[in-house]
């Protein structure tokens, strides 16, 4: 026992010597960096907690009263009847870009979750919580080629860059009936913000250097609703249905668009306009899931998840901020996800071997993103895995079951065909997911 609190107390200080490393060699303030991000809304989270994610992003049809799984508001009755739970997570990614000959690098680091869940009365319970939603990180150059305009203006470089973020609070509760069929429903508030810039320089001063940009201020309000089916397959052995449906939503908000034209130290405005964007009918897609999962108790565990969301009326393409111009054209679809997960958990109740009492998981995905390049979709394809490391401290003859549940991602989106950016990288997640006991009677012998 006292080996076993030793490596407790390794595991907690060499995670947070990771995280520390993670954010003294995090390059830049991006909350995610990709050139992709620089349509629409940016690039849209895989959500979930370090649990799903190292599930292949799975949790659809999941049940598990170790850990929050808001994916689905029904399995937020997957609990301990008097069990406070809590998530928080961290996310480190390294990615490396490829066009043609040309290659780059850039890690980010970034909070993804922090939620709350309890129990309501008997069956039912209640989880409040903030996640990002999608993020804008991109900042690259370029230089005019034409010989013709070159050789009247000069040398003429351009410099793109964006940043910001889009983040949704929600609050959601479930209830079992029969101790079978679970539903759920949840409301999501969407807010953030997000700045797009270009600026374009000649090397001949007697030109001016232009800056064109947006800032776009997001609001929105949408609802999220779920449900979960177990049927038992005898034993130990059950199976579980489950569905989510997630309604598109009208955004509110503004989008300011701006052109400066500067020589010296004198600034024209050339543009300056504030648009509404309740008239522009900018619109988030709804979102359909389908999942099924079989697990055997506290043995394992195998999901399968379908996800297809419907962007091509979101108004991108045709809104001031949102759409892009140059010589490649973005243009909304329909986004589609196929997820598998596997989870081992070799002897919970093992009290020599503390790794034997470890969750252990992997998973796998495919996904086609919410846009298209020139036409051609743009998608994602990636292995997970991950593990849970238990932290468990002996409070009234009950366990509290927390725990560090460590991850990887590696994969890959798009490729170097077409003229496209191919996008390789390794993801690291680290959650802290805390369950305790509330509301119990102190006992007196």
């Amino acid at each position: 026992m006292y080996m076993i609190r030793k490596i407790e107390k390794l595991i907690v200080l060499t995670v947070f010597l990771v995280i520390s490393v993670c954010v003294s060699a995090q390059d830049g303030t991006y909350g995610a960096y990709s050139p992709y991000s620089i349509y629409g809304i940016g690039d849209i989270s895989k959500e979930g907690t370090a649990f799903n994610k190292s599930m292949g992003g799975t949790g659809i049809a999941t049940r598990n009263k170790r850990f929050i799984n808001y994916l689905n508001p029904a399995a937020v009755t997957a609990r301990d009847t008097l069990s406070f739970m809590a998530d928080f997570g961290l996310v480190q990614k390294n990615t490396v870009y490829s066009q043609g000959d040309l290659r780059s690098a850039h890690n980010t680091f970034n909070i993804y979750d922090f939620i709350l869940s309890f129990p309501i009365y008997r069956s039912s319970a209640f989880m409040v919580g903030i996640t990002p939603y999608s993020d804008v990180g991109y900042d690259f150059s370029s230089v005019e080629t034409d010989p013709g305009i070159v050789g009247s203006t000069g040398n003429i470089s351009y410099d793109s860059y964006g940043t910001g973020s889009v983040y949704q609070a929600f609050f959601g509760a479930g209830v079992t009936f029969w101790k079978r069929l679970s539903i759920g429903a949840e409301a999501i508030y969407y807010f953030g913000n997000i700045d797009k810039i270009t600026d374009m320089n000649y090397s001949d001063g007697s030109y001016r250097s232009l800056n064109i940009g947006s800032e776009l201020m997001l609001r929105g309000t949408t609802g999220k609703f779920g449900m979960q089916y177990e049927q038992r397959l005898g034993g130990d052995v059950s199976m579980i249905i489950g569905a989510t449906y997630k309604l598109g939503t009208d955004m509110k908000g503004y989008a300011t668009n701006f052109r400066y034209a500067n020589q010296s130290s004198v600034t024209d405005s050339l543009r300056y306009t504030v648009d509404t964007l309740g008239a522009s009918k900018v619109r988030f897609g709804d979102e359909l899931g389908l999942g099924i999962s079989v697990k055997k108790a506290d043995k394992w565990a195998a999901e399968f998840n379908y996800l297809r969301s419907d962007w091509r009326n979101s108004g991108f393409d045709s809104t001031t901020g949102f759409a892009v111009s140059g010589t490649s054209v973005f243009s909304s679809t329909v986004s589609q996800s196929y997820r598998a997960g596997f989870e081992l958990i070799p002897n919970r109740n093992d009290i020599r071997r503390y790794f034997n009492r470890c969750s252990y998981r992997f998973g796998m995905y495919y996904d086609q993103e919410y846009y298209k390049l020139d036409g051609n979709n743009v998608n994602s394809m990636g292995i997970t895995f991950g593990m849970t490391l238990p932290i468990e401290s002996q409070n009234s003859n009950r366990i509290n079951h927390n725990g560090i549940t460590l991850g990887v991602d590696i994969g890959q989106r798009a490729s170097t065909r077409n003229n496209m950016i191919r996008e390789r990288y390794v993801m690291f997640v680290v959650g802290f997911n805390i369950h305790d006991i509330w509301f119990r009677k102190a006992q007196y012998n």
